[in-house]
């Protein structure tokens, strides 16, 4: 009795999970398609194969289905579990650029692009859009950054604001890369393209904060 309930748990469990997934992917279609003003939560749902009920009960309102839907690509941007800790100057340099090329590759994925465009384009009429992107999608990445730079201010490698390095460091791997991407006149850079922008960037960057400075 207790295998048959616990089995019937994990089939429910199971089955809401695999709805969730459903609606968040037609969420972000529909968004996609129709910009996000526009679109309802009955098309959302339809699109889901799922009812209204079914969408309210295991995200939310269309605003809770948004914020789900860059939450859970928000999660790519945390710091790898196996980057090491800097400890040396080799192994931050290592880190940035191995974080860097992360961040790229996952920022210039087409449908992190397409969420940009749409918070673009909602900005008048849906300006919560472009308040979640900012406060979820490129706040992870940006605390994914102000941590390294802590780890690498504790190590005695770096001085100053980790919140200030980070964005020094993003503006040396960016550059006007987004910009041209968003106005779609450059394609999304390949592996190898992104590896040297990245391995670049964080060179650059040390060259900004010389070993000298810390010792």
């Amino acid at each position: 009795m207790a295998k048959t309930s616990t089995s019937k748990r994990s089939q429910r469990v199971g089955d809401e999970t695999g709805a969730r997934g459903r609606i968040l992917e037609a969420a972000f279609a529909a968004f996609m398609k129709s910009g996000y003003a526009t679109t309802s939560t009955l098309e959302i749902a339809t699109r889901a194969r799922v009812s209204k009920r079914e969408l309210y009960a295991l995200v939310g309102n269309k605003q809770k289905v948004l914020i789900a839907c860059i939450s859970e690509r928000a999660k790519r941007f945390d710091v790898p579990a196996d980057l090491p800790v800097p400890r040396d100057r080799e192994t931050l340099e290592q880190v940035l650029a191995t974080f860097g090329t992360k961040l790229v590759q996952e920022v210039s994925h087409p449908a992190v692009i397409g969420v940009f465009r749409l918070a673009i384009a909602e900005v008048a009429q849906a300006p919560e859009v472009a308040r979640a992107v900012d406060s979820i999608g490129r706040e992870a990445s940006r605390a994914a950054l102000r941590k390294i730079m802590a780890q690498a201010q504790a190590a005695g490698l770096l001085t100053g604001s980790p919140t200030e390095l980070a964005q020094q460091f993003a503006g040396l791997l960016w550059r006007d890369w987004m910009v041209s991407l968003l106005l779609g006149v450059a394609e999304r850079p390949s592996p190898r393209e992104i590896a040297l922008r990245a391995r670049d960037a964080a060179a650059a960057f040390l060259q900004l904060h010389p070993a000298r400075a810390f010792t």
